[in-house]
């Protein structure tokens, strides 16, 4: 019988950091970057406050979005 800890079921979080975000996304923080800096900011100095950033469920789906629809994954990594 499996140990008590594997029946942890992760809850969803109010914000997430880059880090967090990325991961639920399955993508590497510098391809998280690259999805944010193709579809959310607008200049360099925005793209500075991304990894101080953070991000609500909601933001999570609609870059989750984002990231299907470039077909077959266009971004590094």
């Amino acid at each position: 019988m499996p140990e008590p800890a594997s029946f942890v079921s992760r809850t969803p979080k109010a914000q997430y950091s880059e880090k967090e975000a990325a991961e639920e996304l399955g993508l590497s923080v510098e391809q998280f970057r690259t999805l944010i800096r193709s579809h959310i900011v607008d200049s360099e100095e925005d793209l500075n406050n991304v990894p101080a950033a953070s991000y609500h469920p909601s933001d999570l789906l609609v870059l989750k979005i984002l990231a299907s629809s470039k077909a077959g994954s266009t971004l590094p990594g």
